[in-house]
């Protein structure tokens, strides 16, 4: 079951990424819309992830 949802996300990563692609050579209106989409969502954990790294402890010990 657990190799089913990764694989389903996998998908839609492969998916999002074309649609960036095709979308950069001019592709159709939904292909734009999808690729906004997934740079959104690539925008957003980059900057969960940045915030995520800044409240880990960095172990110094002070």
């Amino acid at each position: 079951m657990i190799a089913l949802v990764l694989l389903g996300i996998l998908a839609l990563v492969v998916g999002g990424c074309v649609c960036v692609v095709w979308a950069e050579r001019g592709g159709p209106r939904w292909a734009r819309a999808v690729a906004a989409v997934t740079l959104g969502a690539g925008e957003l954990l980059r900057h969960f992830g940045k915030n995520r790294s800044q409240d880990q402890p960095t172990g110094d010990g002070d």
